[in-house]
């Protein structure tokens, strides 16, 4: 896909606002699959436009379990984003990446249990490609843009989506490190799945703010040392969105595209017209507008 993206973003932990953008409005979205986390906020930053959305909700309401990540894709998806920084809070599981560094992960590990991925059920049967969950073209621009940045950015990892939204038992903690994952978060793959199904290149900053509960020579993860880490690593994200903003607005093709081209299983005139309509903004596109 050519030309101009608008360029979606979602806070996590700490990022509840985007410095620089101008022509500010709040759109508020009902959606076929409820409510958004918030009003999402549209403007310009570096002469791109963005929409941005705090998946928790402004003032933090909203648990991990409990986040409707149908409806924030589906609101990215129906003011017209093709690609999306993810800004995640997560805990290192590795010496390597202390609190403080980023991690630009290429997979994912999935430990959740009990949350809706897939806008593709009631009557729509859909199977598309995630072996790359990542779109390679937009982390590729992030790892570019993040050149001469005050902060360590590693080029690659697994993310492992815990369901929480407690922390990790010791025991859940030192297994996942024999699998060699790279971060452990709670948010992060269900974006991912929708953003994919909804057509968007996705791609996810990953902001260590600790070393989970397996480091023993480091306190234990808490609330206080997250919120404590993740004011640093806040301005080294806003400052990354700002550089890498303009990049992924004029990037070409991503492999999410046409990731719907051979994925919908179901006859069309098999899917009811309740289905039909709760699908229009990503079927519009194969089976034609009010077909």
């Amino acid at each position: 896909m050519e030309g101009k993206h608008t360029v979606g973003v979602i806070g996590g932990s700490g990022l509840y606002d985007i410095d620089g953008l101008e022509n500010i409005k709040e759109v508020e979205l009902e959606t076929p699959f409820g409510s958004p986390s918030d009003a999402f906020i549209t403007g310009e930053l570096e002469g791109v436009e963005m929409v941005f959305l705090p998946r928790h909700g402004r003032g933090h309401r909203i648990s991990p379990t409990e986040i409707n990540s149908r409806a924030n894709l589906w609101g990215m998806k129906k003011l017209g984003v093709s690609r999306i920084i993810s800004v995640s809070a997560v805990g290192s599981m590795k010496e390597e990446i202390p609190p403080g560094d980023f991690v630009l992960v290429d997979q994912f590990f999935d430990r959740t249990r009990h949350r809706p991925d897939t806008f593709f059920q009631d009557g729509v049967v859909a199977h598309v490609m995630f072996a790359d969950p990542i779109c390679p073209a937009v982390r590729a621009l992030l790892l570019e843009a993040s050149q001469g940045l005050e902060v360590k950015v590693h080029d690659g990892g697994t993310y492992l989506n815990m369901e929480g939204p407690q922390f990790s038992t010791r025991a859940e903690s030192l297994t996942y490190r024999t699998w060699g994952v790279e971060v452990i978060g709670m948010t992060n793959l269900q974006e991912a799945r929708l953003a994919r199904e909804a057509e968007i290149g996705y791609a996810t900053v990953a902001m260590s703010t600790d070393y989970d509960c397996w480091h023993t020579e480091h306190d234990d993860v808490s609330v206080a040392t997250v919120v404590e880490t993740m004011k640093q690593n806040v301005t080294h994200a806003k400052e990354l969105i700002r550089r890498a903003a303009p990049m992924i607005a004029g990037m070409g093709a991503s492999i999410a595209d046409d990731a719907l081209e051979h994925a919908v299983m179901t006859a069309p005139d098999a899917i009811t017209p309740a289905a039909r309509e709760r699908l229009a903004l990503f079927l519009d596109k194969y089976l034609g507008e009010g077909a």
